[in-house]
């Protein structure tokens, strides 16, 4: 869907035409004036008619059912329950984040929920220990999330963040529409929640009683696969408990043309330090 047919499907015209259009899905042109057309809008609305009017097409939400992932399962599940939610099954989940996730799954009524687990062949080539994550994180990111999270959007014009500005650096100029440019599809990727910060998150959990994730209160304010998430000290970063002692700060799923085919065999002579 293009610029002109956004507008028009706002003002209620069709909204796609009836051929095999192999051309990317939106352009950056498109993302610029979803930009345009809601700013200012709040949250909820902005999302409602997004949702509402299919102005993005076939639409997932991306979950990790992290540490602040209610909130909008939530806003989703109030609009449309029905819209499928994709979460990376990794295999090296905390027990404590399945647990929730199959707890806010029930109580918030998602009827779509698709657990995506890599792939297994993949997994035995590429890392039969399951210890890759110790000495080549980024190939073990590769291989438990962007792969398959790629081969999920394949079906999909757009995906749902829940990715906040306050989060990191590397997120602190999102805008709430973008086109991902992990592959050459041209989805849109949707960030509403870019502008909030931690009181509206804090606040959105009580007023809608959002059961939290239990990690949180033990001191994990971001919550990624088990070996490569610890506490994080008062003061610090939120996403600094992740990938500690790495440079690495994005797991890649939002990595521009980190959807690969394959990942690279290490040299012969890698020796990892454990």
């Amino acid at each position: 869907m293009k610029a002109e047919q956004i507008l028009r499907a706002a003002a209620g015209g069709e909204r796609a035409i009836d051929r095999i259009d192999t051309r990317a899905r939106f352009g950056e042109a498109d993302a610029i004036q979803l930009n345009r057309m809601f700013r200012g809008t709040d949250t909820v609305e902005m999302l409602t008619t997004v949702l509402k009017e299919q102005l993005a097409g076939d639409v997932a939400v991306v979950s990790s059912f992290g540490a602040e992932s209610a909130v909008l399962l939530h806003l989703v599940a109030s609009i449309d329950p029905s819209i499928p939610v994709l979460f990376l099954d990794t295999g090296k989940h905390f027990p404590e984040t399945l647990a929730y996730r199959d707890l806010l799954a029930g109580r918030l009524g998602l009827t779509d929920l698709r657990n995506l687990t890599p792939d297994a062949a993949a997994l035995a080539k590429r890392d039969e220990t399951g210890l890759r994550w110790s000495y080549d994180p980024d190939g073990c990111c590769a291989i438990r999330k962007v792969q398959p999270l790629a081969a999920a959007l394949a079906g999909f014009d757009a995906s749902i963040t829940g990715r906040k500005a306050f989060q990191a650096a590397t997120r602190a100029n999102l805008p709430r529409f973008e086109i991902d440019n992990s592959d050459a599809h041209g989805r849109l990727k949707i960030n509403p929640l870019v502008t909030w910060k931690p009181d509206d998150i804090a606040a959105y959990i009580a007023e809608h009683d959002l059961p939290a994730h239990p990690l949180v209160a033990e001191g994990y304010p971001s919550i990624g696969c088990s070996p490569c998430t610890v506490k994080v000290a008062a003061g610090e970063d939120p996403r600094a408990g992740r990938w500690r002692g790495w440079s690495k700060t994005e797991c890649g799923i939002h990595v521009p043309g980190a959807a690969p085919g394959g990942i690279g065999d290490l040299p012969p002579d890698f020796d990892p330090v454990f």
